[in-house]
């Protein structure tokens, strides 16, 4: 059965160490997919996400004009990045691992999201929706995101490391 992204319930979030000694947090706020949502075999799941670069939002219009910027997103050249399941490994009834392709600025890597399901619910339209949330972390620099700058004190400006949050509520389509 197909299922569709509800932007409007949905967030795509992200967090960075910056100065080694705090967290910015950042989100897109433009992304669109497809869910095949097997409920009889979860296993059998298929998601296709396509997320705009350029949507990047960390609150601080500056540091999103470089994130944008071919330092790291190259948001002109590169204006999508994507995330397609190669497979679903079912932990137990509402949780599971989403294995699959992330490509940014045509580098793509695996990753491996872990997704709980929250469940489903009827909206007072007649339509049906399924609740998910996934995390994972992955290292920036895997995808030619390096762009940093030394600190004088030791360190870097941006860490290495990022984690990336999503909650995502899912439409079923007719």
């Amino acid at each position: 059965m197909s299922w569709q992204i509800d932007t409007a319930h949905s967030q795509i979030q992200f967090t960075v160490r910056h100065l080694m000694i705090s967290k910015v947090r950042g989100s897109f706020e433009k992304f669109s997919g497809m869910v095949a949502l097997d409920e009889s075999a979860p296993a059998n799941t298929t998601v296709d996400v396509q997320i705009e670069t350029g949507s990047v939002n960390t609150r601080e219009p500056q540091r999103d004009g470089h994130l944008r910027s071919p330092d790291f997103f190259n948001s002109e050249a590169f204006p999508l990045m994507t995330f397609k399941s190669k497979r679903v490994d079912v932990v137990d009834g509402h949780h599971a691992k989403l294995i699959g392709d992330l490509t940014i600025r045509d580098v793509t890597r695996e990753v491996t999201l872990d997704v709980e399901y929250l469940g489903q619910a009827k909206s007072p339209w007649g339509t049906t929706s399924a609740g998910f949330t996934a995390t994972t972390k992955i290292n920036r620099k895997d995808w030619n995101l390096t762009w940093n700058q030394a600190l004088e004190t030791g360190g870097v400006l941006v860490g290495e490391e990022v984690e990336i949050s999503i909650e995502l509520e899912l439409v079923k389509q007719a």
